[in-house]
C-alpha cells in the first residue's frame, strides 16, 4: 500500500522571480523574454524538488503568479485601482503583533483591484504559458507524476476582487462562472487535475466577508459552491480537487468560523477530492468534525499533515498519527497526505525558509510511508 502526498500549490518564488512578477502585476516596465527564462527554470527546479522530495501529485507551484488569488485581473476584464485590504477581525486589535508578522513575513505588495466593470475572459494566453512551462518541466523532471493546477474559484475572487459594479452577488458570480470555466477546461484539457482554491467558504468569514452576519455568510458561500459547480459542470469529479483553509499566517484564529457550521456547503461542491487545514493548533481537533459528517464514497480526504506558517519540522511519526485518523473515517485508499495551506502564497509574501519546504515535504513522505505499512 503507498499513501499518496501533495500540497495545496503555491511554492516559494526565489528573489530573482519576486521582482519580476511585482513589476508585471503593478504594470511596470518589464522583460517578458527574461520572465519567461527564469519562470521556466523555477518551475523546471520546483517540479524536480518535489519528486526528490517524495511528492505523489505535483504542482507547478504558481510560480508564474503573483497571488493564488489575483493574478486573473491580467487575463478578465472589469478590475481596476486598488483597495486596502480590511486586517483580519483576529489580528484588528493587535497593531503590535501586525507589525511583527509584516517584519517577519514581509508586505503584501500585489494590487489588490475592485471589480468595477463587466467581467469577461479577455486574455488566456498567460494560462497557456503556464501550462507550457509546467508541461516542459514534468518532461524533464517527472514524466508520469500525477500533476495538479491551481485555479481561482468564482466565490474566492468576489472575496479578493469587492463587487464595485454589478447590483449583487449572484449577478457577479454569474459573469465569473462565464469567464472562469475557460480556465478550468483548459487545465483538464492539458491532462492535469483541477485544484479550486476556495478559502472563500471558510477564511473569509473573518476576512473578505467580515462585514457579514453569520446568516448572510452561509448563504453567500452556498451561492459561492452553486457557483463553482456551474463552471465545472463538464468535469468529472474525479478530476478535481478543492482547497477550504481559514488563512495562511501566523494569528489567533479566534475569529475562524467553525469547520462544523460550514462543512455541510463544503460537501455539496463537485470536487472529489477537498484539502483543508488538519495539523494547525486551531483546527487539528476538527478531525472528529469529519468522522461525523455524512461522506459520499466519492470524496477523498486530503487532510493537512503539516503545517506552513511555522519552521517546525514535523516529525514522521506525528504526520502517521494523523493520516491515521483520517484513515479510521474512509479508509486508507481514500486519503491523501497534504499541507494545511500553499508555501508561497504571494510574490515576496511568507514565513517558511525555501530549504524548510523542502524538508517538510521529504517528512510528509517519511510520515505517510509509516502509516501506509502499519495500515497495510
Amino acid at each position: 500500500m503507498t499513501i499518496a502526498t501533495t500540497h495545496v500549490g503555491s511554492l516559494p518564488r526565489g528573489p530573482e522571480l519576486t521582482p519580476l512578477l511585482l513589476a508585471r502585476d503593478q504594470g511596470k516596465p518589464y522583460d517578458a523574454d527574461a520572465f519567461d527564462t527564469v519562470v521556466s527554470q523555477a518551475v523546471a527546479d520546483a517540479v524536480k524538488a518535489q519528486v526528490e522530495a517524495g511528492v505523489s501529485i505535483v504542482s507547478d507551484g504558481e510560480l508564474g503568479k503573483v497571488g493564488y488569488s489575483t493574478y486573473m485581473i491580467e487575463r478578465l476584464s472589469g478590475f481596476g485601482g486598488h483597495t486596502d485590504r480590511l486586517s483580519a477581525l483576529d489580528l484588528a486589535p493587535l497593531p503590535e503583533l501586525r507589525a511583527k508578522l509584516a517584519h517577519i513575513m514581509g508586505s503584501q505588495e500585489f494590487t489588490r483591484a475592485s471589480c468595477i466593470g463587466e467581467v469577461k475572459l479577455v486574455n488566456l494566453q498567460p494560462l497557456h504559458d503556464d501550462i507550457r512551462r509546467f508541461r516542459a518541466a514534468l518532461d524533464a523532471h517527472g514524466e508520469g507524476t500525477r500533476a495538479f493546477m491551481n485555479a481561482a474559484s468564482p466565490g474566492l475572487i468576489t472575496a479578493f476582487q469587492k463587487n464595485a459594479f454589478y447590483p449583487n452577488h449572484e449577478a457577479y458570480l454569474a459573469d465569473l462562472v462565464t469567464a472562469m470555466t475557460p480556465e478550468y477546461d483548459a487545465i483538464i484539457d492539458a491532462g492535469f487535475e483541477l485544484q479550486l482554491d476556495c478559502p472563500d467558504l471558510a477564511m473569509s468569514r473573518h476576512t473578505g466577508y467580515q462585514e457579514m452576519d453569520e446568516e448572510t455568510f452561509l448563504r453567500t458561500i452556498e451561492a459561492n459552491v452553486e457557483a463553482l459547480n456551474a463552471a465545472t459542470a463538464g468535469i468529472a469529479p474525479d478530476r478535481m480537487r478543492m482547497h477550504v483553509c481559514w488563512g495562511n499566517y501566523e494569528g489567533p484564529h479566534d475569529h475562524d468560523i467553525p469547520l462544523e457550521q460550514i462543512i455541510d456547503i463544503v460537501l455539496k461542491a463537485r470536487p472529489a477530492t477537498i484539502l483543508f487545514e488538519a495539523a494547525n493548533p486551531r483546527h487539528e481537533h476538527e478531525w472528529t468534525v469529519w468522522r461525523d459528517a455524512r461522506l459520499s464514497d466519492d470524496k477523498i480526504l486530503a487532510p493537512g499533515m503539516i503545517d506552513t506558517c511555522s519552521n517546525y519540522l514535523e516529525h514522521p511519526e506525528l504526520i502517521a498519527q494523523r493520516i491515521e485518523r483520517f484513515a479510521a473515517i474512509v479508509g486508507a485508499d481514500r486519503v491523501v497526505a497534504s499541507t494545511d495551506c500553499g508555501f508561497g502564497t504571494f510574490a515576496g509574501y511568507g514565513k517558511i525558509d525555501p530549504a524548510v519546504t523542502w524538508a517538510k515535504l521529504r517528512s510528509l513522505r517519511e510520515g505517510a510511508d509509516i502509516a501506509a505499512a502499519r495500515l497495510s
